[in-house]
């Protein structure tokens, strides 16, 4: 049989490449089988799983997440079942040079693998072994190929995310980005994929995941897209990765319609400097940019994730630090921080000289040094992007961190408390909510003399919104003070998400 597996980082995700692989597979659909875990599965039990199947052919997506996962499974199961044909496909087996190692791999699918997978499958079935191991693949016709959305399960459907798509590739050739060496945008079949959306809304599916790098870009596309929403009856979520600087007022109107909590749109920034954008290749129109998040940010209920990369070829500490304070001036949306990774088949290398750029040979490929951050500065802004996630990011102290800056610059006043938590905490990880409170309570009392009431109020406040939770021990005097209780009832959603809405 045909297996086709992949190391998921989480189980609430879903490989939508498996089953676009599967649903092109056409009469060898009979022989196929879809089964994904997790990188957090022991890896000897998932060779064990897989080989009940006694597989044939063993299809493997390979990202950056679980590379050293897999291959260490593919070593595995070619030591237990050599006569198993190991097929490697996906991002991290599709691009030069390999920095993990996938020797005993017997075929690598390089490119968007439909039709080349399909292909040697039938080639192996017919003991028609190709004599190359790597395989580079023939790009697909969009419009002629199978949609995978009826393959998502039924648990899928109730459990894990569901990722769709309307078109592949990018315009853009930012050097960071692996999109930016894919072939121009390329378009599926309007009708068919709503056709699609349409059965999986009537199967239960209420939380769509656009995988588009560029979704605003067409606008037919994505006013149809928006209108099939706007149709529904909520609650539904909707996820869209948009360019910033595209925003006609078709889009804004539609935009501005959707219900609070029904939205999410990422928002790719990573510099607002335009001589380090100019270095990566990286078109900014910073007053367009400006001008459509301050519109998002005041006319629409969206919940925005603007991204920012620290790291990149010539930005300093300084000039990150700027544009994290321009950003939190004109939204209070979440700002994801990135450390730069160098993705094999970029052209981030041409900068490896000029810049000093140091990186990692091991995933995710982290930048270590280059010539304006230290090893240390690096390491420092990993601690400070983790905090920012987890105090910022997360909703659970919305109003409480806003303390902290007042007019001061957000950078600084947060890269010093990101210094001393860590000093406190020795940890990043596995930190509970109310030891995180705890932490910022004593810092902003303690280090930096705010009054206590004020800071315990507005703490309570951000904490005790979510339905169901209790007041920190710390806080429970303060909390009776205030709310003649130690928890309030707030008819509100238990997640990320809702915690953003006042």
């Amino acid at each position: 049989m045909i297996l086709l597996s992949t190391l998921n980082a989480k189980y609430i995700h879903s490989s939508i490449g498996l089953r676009y692989l599967y649903a092109n597979l056409n009469e060898l659909q009979s022989k196929a089988k879809i089964n994904e875990f997790t990188i957090n599965d022991n890896v000897q039990s998932v060779a064990e799983d897989i080989l009940e199947y006694k597989p044939k052919i063993l299809g493997l997506g390979v990202y950056i997440w679980n590379a050293q996962e897999s291959a260490e499974l593919i070593e595995i199961i070619k030591k237990v079942s050599p006569e198993t044909k190991i097929v490697l496909g996906g991002p991290e087996a599709s691009h030069m040079p390999f920095r993990v190692d996938f020797t005993n791999a017997d075929y690598i699918i390089q490119g968007e693998g439909e039709v080349s997978f399909y292909e040697l499958c039938k080639n192996i079935y017919s003991s028609n072994f190709p004599d190359q191991k790597i395989i580079p693949a023939s790009m697909p016709n969009l419009g002629d190929m199978n949609l995978p959305y009826k393959y998502y399960s039924d648990e899928d459907v109730k459990n894990r995310y569901i990722y769709v798509e309307a078109s592949r590739g990018c315009p853009f050739e930012c050097e960071f980005c692996l999109s930016s060496i894919d072939e121009k945008v390329r378009n599926f079949n309007l009708d068919k994929i709503l056709e699609e959306f349409e059965v999986l809304w009537t199967r239960g599916v209420r939380s769509f995941k656009f995988i588009d790098r560029t979704f605003n870009l067409n606008m037919k596309f994505a006013n149809a897209i928006l209108d099939f929403f706007l149709s529904k009856e909520p609650p539904y979520f909707a996820h869209f990765e948009v360019i910033p600087d595209h925003f006609p007022d078709s889009i804004k109107n539609k935009i501005a319609t959707f219900p609070p909590g029904s939205i999410q749109l990422e928002i790719g920034i990573q510099t607002l400097n335009n001589e380090i954008a100019s270095n990566i290749n990286r078109p900014l129109k910073i007053d367009k940019i400006k001008k459509n998040i301050n519109f998002l940010e005041k006319e629409t209920s969206a919940h925005m994730h603007l991204d920012l990369i620290v790291g990149l070829p010539g930005e300093s500490l300084e000039s990150f630090g700027d544009n994290l304070d321009e950003l939190t001036s004109i939204s209070s949306s979440e700002i994801q921080i990135g450390i730069l990774k160098k993705l094999s088949g970029t052209t981030l290398d041409r900068h490896d000289k000029v810049f000093g750029m140091v990186y990692s040979n091991t995933p995710p490929y982290d930048i270590l040094q280059n010539n304006n951050l230290s090893f240390k500065d690096i390491q420092i802004m990993k601690r400070f992007a983790r905090f920012w996630d987890l105090y910022y990011n997360s909703g659970n102290f919305k109003k409480s961190i806003a303390l902290l800056f007042q007019d001061k610059s957000v950078y600084a006043e947060f890269y010093k408390f990101s210094i001393w938590i860590y000093n406190e905490s020795n940890s990043t990880w596995k930190i509970s909510l109310d030891r995180l409170a705890s932490y910022l309570f004593s810092y902003m009392c303690e280090i930096e003399n705010f009054d206590k009431d004020i800071v315990a109020k507005t703490m309570l406040d951000d904490l005790l919104k979510v339905s169901g939770r209790k007041a920190p021990a710390f806080l429970r005097d303060y909390a009776v003070e205030h709310f003649g209780a130690t928890h309030r009832d707030f008819q509100s959603k238990n997640a990320r998400l809702s915690r953003h809405l006042d």
